[in-house]
C-alpha cells in the first residue's frame, strides 16, 4: 500500500529536500503509481518553464528610479 503524497512532498522530492526515508517511499511509490508520476512530471515541467523566465522591469520605471536618485542626491547635498 503506497502512502499518499501531497503535492508539497512532491515539490520537496523535486528540489531534493526530503528525508532519505521519505525520498525511498516516493521512490517506491514512482515505480507503481502512474498517476503521481505524472503530477511529478507536472511539477517538473513547471520548474522548468520558470527557470527559462526572464522578467525585466520597464524602462520608464528603471527611469523614473533613476530621477528620484539624482534628485535625492542632490537633495542631500543641500
Amino acid at each position: 500500500m503506497n502512502p499518499s503524497f501531497t503535492p508539497e512532498d512532491l515539490l520537496e522530492y523535486l528540489y531534493k529536500e526530503t528525508a532519505p526515508e521519505r525520498t525511498q517511499a516516493i521512490d517506491e511509490a514512482l515505480r507503481t503509481d502512474w498517476s503521481l508520476r505524472e503530477k511529478l512530471a507536472v511539477l517538473q515541467t513547471s520548474r522548468e518553464r520558470l527557470d527559462r523566465l526572464v522578467e525585466s522591469p520597464r524602462t520608464e520605471t528603471i527611469l523614473r528610479l533613476l530621477r528620484y536618485a539624482s534628485a535625492e542626491n542632490v537633495a542631500a547635498r543641500y
